[in-house]
């Protein structure tokens, strides 16, 4: 790791050796172990027989064509945030959220997504992380992906990784105007008036998280928001006293029962944050189900979804 690409060395720079070597490491030698590393013991999505079990049960009960129909199905969602210290100037403020895009899952990803975004207004976009189908491999089909969707996203794009990404596709990213958010935060500014947007790098497989590098210098009265990948560190945000997490990686299960219920959410973490809405103390929270597919590309009883979060000044 002494002799480092130039685009590696000037992120280096940016978010400090440590941080980049901690990534770096864990993607040489563990990127796809199915147990024992990170927050869970097993990794469905590192488990290579995985997808063609999955893939040969719901062909066997004859719903595997439903299924995949369903993942190209996005729903448009809509959220209300109440924020009591939310500055006047912000009030009807809009973050669209998009999460676990797999982009590379299958060419017409990138262009159901395409077809979802341009129904929507928002001021600005916040993306938290996996955008590649397989957790390790290549990622021109992910660069592909987003340089077919970036135009179609009028305004800022922020962005977290998720356990899917290489650290090593940072600064592709951001050549395509995406700005990452690694440990870092943005101040985002209105008529003289700010509110903060904090994002961490992945905390579910390759932890290294760290809300402290970024919640630093974020003023204690400020409306802050915190992307990350996982909603698994719903505790340590709250803690650090942010008003409102977004995040993904659950997929709400991808698999579910009648009724939305998931077999799998692959997150230590309560189950009523495995989708949507919550509430945690002082902290709201929102866990996406996603725009993609994992591990096979199929959904049942749970349908793919971008989501506009509405701040709201409460009266």
């Amino acid at each position: 790791m002494n002799n480092l690409p130039p685009d590696l060395e000037k992120l280096q720079e940016r978010i400090g050796r440590i941080h980049l070597r901690q990534r770096l490491g864990i993607e040489t030698d563990h990127e796809s172990r199915v147990f024992g590393q990170g927050r869970n013991f097993f990794h469905i999505e590192n488990w290579t027989s995985g997808h063609y079990l999955v893939k040969f049960c719901l062909q066997a009960v004859g719903i595997y064509p439903r299924a995949r129909r369903n993942v190209r199905s996005i729903q448009i969602n809509h959220n209300d945030v109440h924020l009591p210290h939310l500055p006047r100037a912000f009030e009807g403020y809009r973050l669209l959220h998009i999460s676990d895009s797999h982009l590379d899952m299958a060419e017409d990803i990138p262009h159901r997504l395409i077809d979802a975004v341009r129904q929507v207004d928002y001021d600005i976009c916040v993306w938290t992380g996996d955008y590649r189908g397989l957790t390790r491999g290549p990622w021109n089909g992910v660069l592909d992906g987003l340089r077919q969707i970036r135009p179609h996203l009028k305004e800022s794009v922020y962005a977290v990784l998720g356990n899917h990404d290489s650290i090593r596709m940072v600064p592709e990213i951001e050549s395509l105007d995406i700005q990452m958010l690694m440990n870092e935060h943005v101040c985002l500014e209105r008529q003289g008036t700010s509110i903060y947007l904090a994002g961490i790098d992945d905390p579910h497989y390759f932890r290294a998280d760290n809300i402290h590098k970024a919640a630093t210098d974020i003023p204690e009265e400020a409306v802050s928001i915190l992307l990350t990948h996982s909603p698994e560190v719903y505790r340590h945000c709250a803690f650090a006293d942010f008003d409102l997490m977004l995040c993904g990686h659950t997929h709400g299960g991808q698999i579910c029962l009648p009724g939305g219920i998931p077999l799998i959410l692959n997150a230590r973490c309560p189950r009523r944050l495995g989708a949507g809405a919550w509430r945690y103390h002082q902290l709201q929270g929102y866990t996406s189900r996603g725009s993609g597919a994992s591990v096979v590309d199929a959904r049942l009883n749970c349908p793919p979804e971008i989501t506009v979060h509405h701040l709201r000044r409460r009266t």
